[in-house]
């Protein structure tokens, strides 16, 4: 054999050799992998993603008696607030008031009469406020603002994944609420009943309460 035939011989043979050694750390490469695959049936309690979704009608129901019962417990007499934020607004907020942006969120209770409504929002004519004072309740069926979410301080937007979450979970409060005390009240003939009301409302008019309430009892 001449010697360049026997050149051109080895270098097959050293193609071939790493060929061969190519495809045999292809073979451990995907043994390896294998190995280290972990199959996850989708909703299992290994399915992180599943895990990772926030349910806003799951969020609503558990968490809407907290807030109803926390409310409930800082709930202050009408009255009582409107005559405080009259005397001194400052103080009277840090009293009764649970920060929340534009203006804190007051817990509340009262006892009235309805007067007229209009899409759901009815004016409700307390004893002992001043006339200068307007007090309106929300009734659905859409409920609006973050007060149910933000009245106890408890919730907070760090609890959240983004900012969408932390609305979700306003908004499941709000519906909720309306599953657990509006549906139980023919609130299309509220108009010149006399209703207790506990709730909450953003101090944002200290003569216009806007108040979403958490149980609402007609006389």
């Amino acid at each position: 054999m001449s010697a360049k035939a026997a050149t051109a011989s080895t270098r097959q043979a050293s193609a071939s050799l790493r060929r061969i050694l190519a495809g045999v750390a292809v073979v451990v490469l995907l043994g390896a992998m294998a190995l280290d695959t972990k199959v996850v049936r989708i909703g299992s309690a290994g399915d992180v993603r599943s895990a990772a979704v926030f349910s806003a009608a799951d969020y609503g129901k558990s968490e809407f008696p907290k807030v109803q019962a926390d409310v409930e417990t800082r709930a202050a007499d009408a009255v009582t607030v409107a005559t405080a934020i009259a005397k001194d607004r400052a103080t009277a907020e840090k009293e009764y008031g649970v920060p929340a942006g534009v203006g804190p969120v007051i817990s509340v209770k009262f006892t009235g009469v309805v007067g007229e409504g209009k899409s759901g929002i009815y004016k409700v004519a307390v004893d002992g406020l001043p006339d200068t004072l307007m007090i309106r309740v929300q009734t659905g069926p859409a409920i609006n603002g973050t007060e149910l979410r933000d009245a106890t301080g408890k919730i907070t937007f760090g609890q959240f994944t983004n900012q969408i979450e932390y609305q979700d979970a306003g908004s499941a409060l709000n519906n909720e609420m309306k599953k657990e005390v509006l549906a139980k009240v023919d609130t299309s003939t509220l108009a010149g009943k006399t209703v207790s009301v506990v709730g909450a409302f953003k101090l944002v008019n200290p003569k216009s309460w806007l108040v979403t309430p958490v149980r609402l009892d007609v006389k």
